[in-house]
């Protein structure tokens, strides 16, 4: 199974591309993965909010093939615990699917068309955080389910 991410705006805090960076070095020693990055809107400040979340779904729909199984990462979704989704990630394996693509929006969250689209919405936290930081502790998630379903020790090292 391919694992994709899209995010909206680069990463440009410098600590947390690094991490960004080790942990995809990590993964990928799992299961093909890619981070797929979404421009930031020229302009963003003249749109209103729903035409930011408009256009970046427009962008967002760009990178998903039909057959993608599409999970957003927003407050409003289904918290798992690490074990939690260590087991989901199994059950879509299982399932056969080719990619999983997970999608973090922009400050605004995701147009209507998105959250059509999607098969379902993970929340990491009650808490709010920021996108860039978000990004890291789902890679961080991601490779640590991998490491629990192969009964490896980083889960609990």
């Amino acid at each position: 199974m391919n694992i994709k991410l899209i995010v909206v705006g680069k990463t440009d805090i410098s600590y947390v591309g690094q991490g960004i960076d080790d942990y995809v070095a990590r993964l990928k020693h799992y299961t093909p993965f890619e981070i797929i990055t979404i421009p930031t809107l020229k302009n963003a400040g003249t749109l209103s909010v729903e035409e930011v979340k408009e256009r970046e779904g427009q962008l967002i729909m760009k990178q998903l093939e039909k057959a993608d199984v599409i999970v957003l990462l927003d407050e409003h979704g289904k918290e798992l615990s690490s074990v939690g989704f260590s087991e989901y990630l199994q059950k879509q394996m299982n399932a056969g699917i080719r990619t999983l693509a997970f999608v973090i929006g922009g400050a605004f969250g995701f147009s209507p068309t998105v959250y059509k689209a999607a098969n379902g919405m993970i929340s990491l936290s009650l808490m709010t955080f920021n996108h860039q930081m978000v990004r890291l502790f789902f890679i961080e998630q991601l490779y640590r389910a991998h490491t629990i379903l192969r009964h490896e020790k980083y889960h609990n090292a």
